[in-house]
């Protein structure tokens, strides 16, 4: 299992998924999922799909500079990724920093976000 690949993978088609429609990466959460986005913890598919539908900005463009992987759980397919990197909002040119990190469980050949937690850098 290339842990690196897998999280190049995800990362790759969930920053795609919510650049251009974010209501499609349900797909990706359980009800068991948590997201904390800046602070505010989120607990299961519906709830984080509406707070990710229902965010002030029309337009958004990620730009990643760094995926990092590790295992999470010893004898399981499961890992963390941490992604940092830019965000365009709208039609600002400013772009603000941000860090997002990921627990993914393997579950069917496949894999859902069981946690996710979004911070904005500032400083």
């Amino acid at each position: 299992m290339d842990i690196n690949a897998i999280a190049k993978t995800f990362t790759d088609f969930y920053y795609q998924t919510f650049d251009t429609n974010r209501s499609q990466l349900a797909a990706l959460y359980r009800d068991e999922s948590m997201l904390t986005w800046e602070g505010q913890q989120i607990l299961g598919v519906n709830a984080i799909i509406d707070k990710l539908t229902t965010l002030p900005f029309e337009k958004v463009q990620h730009q990643v500079t760094t995926v990092d992987a590790q295992p999470s759980v010893p004898n399981t397919a499961n890992l963390i990724v941490s992604v940092t990197g830019f965000l365009l909002v709208d039609d600002d040119v400013n772009p603000m920093r941000y860090s997002q990190a990921f627990h993914l469980v393997s579950s069917n050949n496949s894999y859902y976000v069981y946690n996710d937690i979004f911070r904005l850098n500032y400083g």
